[in-house]
């Protein structure tokens, strides 16, 4: 007998048996809540909860994002995560020339304080948790969401939530980037002593596989390259002084979910393996919560499909399922109009059921981790390791993940991959329901929301009112105090904080940092 290809081109077998168990499982295994963690991270992991049910939304404006909040949590979502739009993303603000085009579009546009003032008017900050998909200009959109914290008499202390601050894998696979690497992962590591001391709760990176998965990376490239990327930024850390244990425990990762379900579990059981083997015996971390792998899941984006779109429906409840099963502690579940536009508020709301059908439905809540013992996962979830270990062995023959980044190399090999599945798609060996089999003659029409282009004067009319009505003697004193710090070793959070609450802009803040750290050119671009 002969099976299938899994996504990271290991054999499935039609049947497995005690001879596939790997060597050592009860050591390999542990359980739940101990180390190596493979089990989940937490003893009783759902059985006394449920995970966090994280929806990403953010569109438009901060006003008409603020709705959308609203309604999620009245639907029944227990976190909040913001998705921001390209300008914000890059450090520039609405009213700049490259900007124009693109305000609102795939995010929410956030310029200032203000504009964070309303993005969260009447949402308890101390009560709920709020995720921000930022990376780049990452500190400067906590500070503002702390500023405004505090004006609603929120102390940092009281606040969670997630920041994803991953600047590594943005110049692997994504390119929000703006800073060269070094100063970045400087900002990083900034981020992590301030908020170790101001915002204790906080999550202050989550180290993402997810896009690297989307732009076509391998199950195996996806955990291998991200933990990767996660040594490179406890070694920042430490090399600017810091204890391990004080910010290790809070690291925390992202990664996808893709239909593959056996697959994907086996993943997520790797990965928190790996992670703890390193922390605790490269690092020498002593607290057990340094060893932990606490991870968010997003169902996948890149296999949604516009044609049938219902379909996506059936995807994302597998897709979700696979996270659950693996153990993930937050989940976001797309909806199911992704692929053609931003999410209509029905689609969002059967997102979110999706995920309230697998938490009080099925009875995936019972146990932990049902699979343990599993022939099939505990032979996956050892190839998967071993496979990852020696990818991450790859990448540290240069050096380091920034060395390897530099060299080009995840970029090749995640490109590799993507090819590899392109092909599939087109030859129809990999099959996509809809897409190149099971297809129908015509499709139903489909009205998507769509971004009102008036947005972007609005938000040009903002800034110019707000630069208009502030004391800018104060902005400039504001950001001089930064570039020095920027220019110095001081932690440079401090007097950006200053700044923002003396009502600079994104931009500005950003523009303050370009000026001292310059910006990153790919070796491919020149």
């Amino acid at each position: 007998m002969s099976g299938r290809a899994s996504e990271s081109g290991f054999q499935i077998k039609p049947v497995y048996g005690p001879g596939d168990l790997p060597e050592g499982l009860p050591e390999r295994l542990g359980a739940p809540g101990s180390y190596p963690f493979a089990r989940g991270v937490y003893p009783t992991m759902y059985t006394s909860r449920p995970w966090t049910m994280r929806q990403y939304a953010g569109f438009g404006t901060a006003a008409e994002s603020n709705a959308r909040y609203r309604q999620l949590l009245a639907a029944g979502t227990m976190g909040l995560s913001v998705a921001f739009d390209l300008p914000t993303q890059m450090g520039y603000d609405s009213d700049e020339a490259i900007a124009s085009g693109e305000v609102g579009k795939v995010g929410v546009a956030i310029d200032s304080i203000e504009d964070m003032r309303t993005l969260f008017d009447g949402i308890p900050l101390d009560k709920v948790s709020t995720s921000m998909t930022i990376n780049a200009p990452g500190s400067v959109l906590l500070l503002l969401y702390q500023l405004v914290a505090e004006e609603n008499g929120v102390a940092g202390d009281q606040l969670s939530g997630t920041i994803q601050n991953d600047i590594l894998k943005e110049y692997i696979a994504r390119g929000t980037y703006i800073f060269p690497p070094k100063p970045s992962l400087r900002l990083v590591a900034d981020t992590f002593a301030y908020c170790h001391a101001e915002i204790p709760r906080w999550n202050t990176i989550s180290i993402s596989g997810y896009h690297m998965a989307e732009a076509g990376a391998s199950p195996t490239q996806e955990i291998a390259f991200t933990l990767a990327n996660g040594v490179e930024y406890v070694r920042a850390a430490i090399a600017a002084g810091l204890d391990v244990d004080d910010f290790a425990p809070r690291l925390s990762f992202f990664f996808v979910a893709r239909t593959t379900l056996l697959e994907e579990v086996a993943k997520f059981r790797a990965a928190r393996r790996i992670w703890a083997r390193l922390m605790r015996e490269e690092f020498g971390a002593t607290n057990p919560k340094s060893w932990m792998l606490r991870f968010h899941t997003q169902t996948a984006g890149v296999q949604l499909t516009a044609q049938q779109p219902e379909v996506n429906l059936v995807r994302v409840a597998v897709q979700g399922l696979g996270a659950v099963l693996g153990g993930t502690q937050s989940l976001h579940t797309n909806s199911f109009d992704e692929a053609i536009a931003l999410p209509t508020e029905k689609a969002a709301r059967l997102a979110l059921r999706t995920q309230q059908v697998l938490a009080y439905e099925t009875d995936l809540t019972a146990t932990v981790d049902p699979f343990a013992g599993s022939y099939v996962m505990e032979a996956m979830t050892a190839e998967i390791e071993t496979a990852a270990v020696a990818l991450m062995a790859r990448v540290a023959d240069h050096g380091s993940s920034v060395g390897a980044i530099e060299a080009g190399f995840q970029k090749r090999e995640i490109e590799s991959s993507a090819y590899r599945i392109s092909q599939e798609i087109d030859s129809g060996e990999r099959v996509v329901v809809g897409v190149n089999r099971f297809t129908v003659e015509t499709e139903e029409p489909y009205e998507p929301l769509r971004v009102d282009p008036a947005i972007e004067a609005q938000q040009c009319a903002r800034l110019a009112r707000l630069r208009a009505g502030r004391d800018n003697a104060a902005v400039a004193a504001a950001l001089v105090a930064l570039r020095t710090a920027a220019e110095g070793t001081d932690n440079v959070l401090r007097p950006m904080k200053d700044a923002l609450r003396a009502r600079a802009t994104v931009g500005e803040v950003c523009h303050a940092l370009r000026q001292v750290w310059g910006l990153y050119q790919p070796a491919d671009s020149f």
